[in-house]
C-alpha cells in the first residue's frame, strides 16, 4: 500500500497516509510538477493522461509529475516521476513552490523545469499520448476554457509562464 507525504497548508511535512486516505479525506500533501522544455526553449512537452487515472483522467497536462511519497523529498520525487513517466534521467531544476486547491484536492506543488529533446519512453499506465507544442500555442491553450486540460497543470503552467 502506497504511503504519501502529508503536509500542512504551508507545506510543512507532518506525517504520511495511504494514497487512498489522502484522496478520501482531502488531506494536504506534496507534489512535484515538471515542465519539460525543448533544448532550444521554444516548445513544451504536453501529454494526455490515461482514462484510468484516479484524478483528472483523459485530460491534457503541460506538466508531468506526481505525489511525493512518504520519506521522499520533492527533488527526489521530481527525478523519479520524470524517469517513470517519460524515461528521462535528468536532474530537474527547482523553479517555485505554490499551493493548489480544487475541491478536496489540496497540495503544495514543487514546480521544476528540465530541458530535454528526448526521445521519451512514455509510461503506458500514466500517459496516453505525448508531443511537443510551441510555447505560444500552450499559452493560448491554457487561456482557452474549452481545452480539456487538468486544472492543476493549467494553473501551474500559467504561474510558470510568469517565472519563465
Amino acid at each position: 500500500m502506497e504511503h504519501v507525504q502529508v503536509v500542512t497548508p504551508d507545506g510543512t511535512p507532518v506525517g504520511s497516509a495511504t494514497r487512498e486516505r489522502m484522496r478520501a479525506e482531502g488531506l494536504w500533501h506534496a507534489c512535484a510538477a515538471i515542465v519539460v522544455r525543448s533544448a532550444d526553449g521554444g516548445r513544451l512537452f504536453v501529454h494526455r493522461r490515461t482514462d484510468t487515472k484516479d484524478v483528472y483522467p483523459g485530460l491534457y497536462d503541460p506538466t508531468c509529475g506526481g505525489v511525493v511519497a512518504a520519506g521522499e523529498t520533492p527533488d527526489e520525487c521530481a527525478a523519479r516521476e520524470l524517469a517513470e513517466e517519460l524515461g528521462v534521467r535528468a536532474v530537474p531544476e527547482f523553479r517555485f513552490r505554490t499551493p493548489f486547491v480544487d475541491g478536496t484536492i489540496r497540495y503544495i506543488a514543487h514546480v521544476y523545469e528540465v530541458r530535454d529533446d528526448g526521445p521519451f519512453t512514455l509510461q503506458p499506465e500514466e500517459v496516453a499520448w505525448g508531443g511537443w507544442v510551441d510555447l505560444a500555442e500552450v499559452r493560448a491553450k491554457v487561456d482557452d476554457s474549452g481545452w480539456p486540460a487538468v486544472p492543476d497543470g493549467r494553473a501551474l503552467i500559467r504561474e510558470w509562464f510568469s517565472w519563465a
